[in-house]
């Protein structure tokens, strides 16, 4: 469920369905803490997380390729029509030209709105968490012709408890879909815009990762990283061929058999070619002066992290776990927390038109 094609509607009220599931900045909405994969780095400063479509730019990118493709096939069925030499000005030749223009015209839209973003843009729009202004920098789309200090266009939104963040709900495939969104509304309570962060999230019960998520990025926020535990991975900033392809075989599930994955290469090597060709097209991000002058990192942090000996990646992160180099699945427990215990069954609570009371722990929490 990309959030560029379930957009919000500006200029309306946010959704009941997202107002009745916004998220508490102070409060933990389930028993654990953990990251879902979404992280590229951590330290005392700030936190860079991927936006909602990241993972799943292969899919954008391969529809914008097959719109460019059908305008291609629309131009030369329009020209076939037209140097036909038994043409005659008639119903059916005026018929075949507005589909044909129609088409094109069909076409072009979809490659241009989606693949602005995908194609000669940027290859990765990263969210940043800056715990000390408290703050979020959201790199949003590329400024082609920026001043010496400008960088790309980025959002700012602050971290405090007038800022609006919701699970929102789609359905694709007549399944549900989660992502967390933010709201920026004006004074009649209309939204203004709105973006994605993190990732997606499939089906009720996966909501379970949406929370703990939730609580992950809250945490930092709140507390620092001293206590949080490790990231499943750490994403490359400098993805190359290798990444792309794990992106795509990985999206038919972590856990899919040999058989079936080696069933699957024409389509997964297809998907990887495509996410290549949006990536090869793009340049890396530029953050302004004005961010990177409140993103400082201390020499000594000694939460500084991806470096050393800590993988990046999805091949590295999968060998150092392998040979027991890097935890898998690392997560805390909230202490003391006063909801339903089991995070599934939240999860299924917090699936319901009215999510369950939130209430606050009186300990902070331990690491599993």
């Amino acid at each position: 469920m990309d959030e560029r094609i379930f957009q919000f509607k500006a200029g309306r009220p946010i959704p009941d369905w997202d107002w009745q599931h916004r998220l508490p900045l102070d409060k933990p909405v389930s028993s654990e803490c953990k990251d879902t994969a979404t992280v590229f780095r951590i330290n005392s400063t700030y936190m860079d997380v991927t936006d909602q479509p990241y993972k799943d730019r292969q899919w954008v990118g391969g529809g914008v390729i097959i719109c460019c493709l059908g305008i291609i096939g629309s131009i030369y069925c329009g020209n076939s029509v037209i140097q036909n030499p038994n043409n005659t000005i008639d119903s059916y030749l005026i018929t075949m030209l507005l589909l044909v223009i129609g088409a094109i015209s069909g076409f072009a839209y979809v490659a241009f709105k989606y693949g602005r973003d995908e194609f000669f843009a940027l290859k990765r729009r990263p969210i940043r968490f800056n715990r000390k202004e408290k703050k979020l920098y959201f790199i949003r789309r590329r400024r082609f012709f920026a001043k010496s200090g400008d960088g790309d266009v980025t959002w700012e939104i602050p971290w405090s408890k007038n800022s609006i963040f919701c699970v929102h709900r789609g359905y694709a495939e007549h399944r549900p879909v989660y992502h967390i969104r933010h709201y920026e509304v004006d004074e009649d309570g209309n939204v203004l815009r709105a973006f994605a962060i993190g990732r997606k999230w499939e089906e009720h019960e996966n909501l379970q990762g949406l929370l703990s998520q939730w609580n992950y990025w809250c945490w930092y926020m709140n507390h620092g990283p001293a206590e949080l535990p490790k990231p499943p991975l750490f994403f490359s900033e400098r993805e190359n061929t290798r990444e792309s392809f794990l992106f795509c075989l990985y999206d038919l599930g972590m856990q899919a058999s040999v058989r079936y994955r080696v069933a699957m290469m024409p389509y997964i090597l297809l998907m990887t070619g495509y996410r290549l060709l949006a990536l090869w097209t793009c340049r890396d991000p530029v953050w302004p002066q004005a961010v990177m002058d409140v993103s400082v990192i201390e020499p000594d942090d000694p939460y500084d992290e991806p470096r050393g000996n800590t993988p990046i990646g999805w091949g590295e992160t999968v060998l150092a776990r392998q040979r027991g180099d890097y935890p898998d699945d690392p997560k805390m427990e909230i202490k003391d927390w006063q909801g339903e215990a089991d995070p599934a069954l939240n999860a299924l609570l917090w699936a319901e038109d009215t999510p369950p009371t939130i209430h606050h722990p009186t300990k902070a929490p331990h690491e599993r």
